[in-house]
């Protein structure tokens, strides 16, 4: 999909870069990349800098950023191009887990402005700096998220957890993840990246799992999981509503 985005938008001096944070790299996000064939570039962020960077807590999020380098758009929820109406769709197969069933009702109902937001990313690259959605500095700055002490020391504790999972330590991982969800609590991409950590079935399995084996439910180290947290919330909220 953001494939044929880019595609379609490129002759127009529109360039896409992907960043997949994932902190098991090559062994995480590679595969879906690959079988995407992009014609962008596609990057993986291994301890999630760019979240930190530009303000992102939860996927997907875009920021504009114009042929001078200037950010004209803050980090934001950037639905997906429509799907075609036409052709296979995915769907769940008949045995599949309640909780897979319980999850893809819940995200069925995650607020989408993709029709509002691709108009306006269209009318940017063709108006640029005229156009009505490229925002002023000041409006840039006054829709970025300010980060204080605490949040500077969330991040620190994820990119610690990170680089802790990725040497093998799991458990020490475990306790500097948990400290990033108290310390950012806003932060979807940090609770998100330890659920798929938890080994629950099949590493596949795991990945989109994101909660508590029913096997074993005392096992699990975190104080939520996708399907709790999105419930509490509500789905209608998952997203922050896209502004013109």
């Amino acid at each position: 999909m953001w494939r044929s985005l880019r595609d379609e938008l490129h002759p127009g001096g529109f360039e896409l870069v992907t960043v997949g944070l994932d902190t098991l790299g090559d062994a995480g996000c590679r595969a879906f990349i690959e079988a995407a064939r992009p014609t962008h570039p596609s990057l993986i962020d291994r301890h999630h800098v760019l979240a930190e960077l530009f303000g992102v807590i939860n996927i997907p999020s875009s920021v504009w950023i114009d042929e001078n380098g200037v950010i004209v758009r803050p980090a934001e929820a950037a639905p997906a191009p429509p799907q075609p109406t036409s052709g296979p769709r995915l769907a769940l197969p008949a045995d599949a887990p309640q909780r897979f069933v319980e999850i893809m009702a819940e995200a069925a109902k995650i607020r989408r402005d993709t029709e509002a937001y691709h108009s306006a990313l269209r009318d940017w690259v063709a108006r640029g700096a005229a156009s009505r959605f490229a925002l002023s500095p000041d409006q840039v700055i006054e829709r970025s998220r300010p980060r204080d002490a605490d949040k500077a020391r969330g991040h620190a504790h994820f990119q610690l957890a990170s680089q802790l999972e990725t040497d093998g330590h799991h458990d020490a991982a475990v306790r500097h993840f948990r400290e990033a969800h108290r310390l950012v609590p806003d932060s979807w991409t940090f609770r998100r990246q330890a659920w798929s950590l938890e080994k629950v079935g099949s590493d596949a399995l795991a990945r989109f799992w994101q909660g508590p084996d029913p096997k074993s439910p005392d096992a699990w180290p975190y104080d939520g999981d996708w399907l709790t947290d999105v419930r509490k919330v509500g789905a209608e909220n998952y997203t922050e509503p896209w502004r013109p």
